[in-house]
């Protein structure tokens, strides 16, 4: 088991959690009330920093409830918090919604969930293995 080390930088910041036992990610939540207007974004402070678990790193995904019922969602999907990152974590919202969305204080605005990370040594090379796809991208496989 690994373990995540959180710091409160604000009182009123609530330590993340789990909703449910099983669960990826765990929730961040807000520690100010902020308006994003329709096609705005917002950065959400959420009054802590962390100390994650070595060769691991944490991505800051959306919610699906605030994206399905308000069309808000993380702009930078996934944000990625690096290992030796200590400032404090923020959330990048963003309103797809016609109606201005009212963030308030201790709301749920986010999902973090922490991944290993790997020691990949970076190698120039002139030629690479061939596969079965090459170089077919978007849409190659059809619709």
């Amino acid at each position: 088991m690994y373990t995540l080390k959180i710091k409160k930088l604000h009182e009123d910041a609530i330590i993340p959690s789990f909703a449910h036992k099983g669960d990826a990610g765990m929730d961040l939540y807000s520690i100010e009330e902020v308006k994003i207007p329709s096609t705005e974004s917002r950065l959400i402070k959420t009054g802590i920093s962390l100390e994650l678990p070595k060769n691991t790193e944490a991505q800051v995904r959306p919610r699906s409830g605030l994206a399905l019922k308000h069309s808000v969602t993380v702009l930078n999907t996934p944000g990625t918090i690096d290992e030796g990152y200590r400032g404090e974590v923020g959330v990048i919202l963003i309103n797809h919604g016609k109606e201005d969305f009212i963030v308030t204080k201790n709301m749920k605005i986010a999902q973090m969930v922490v991944k290993p990370i790997y020691d990949i040594n970076i190698l120039e090379v002139n030629e690479l293995n061939d596969t079965d796809r090459g170089e077919g991208g978007f849409g190659s496989t059809g619709y």
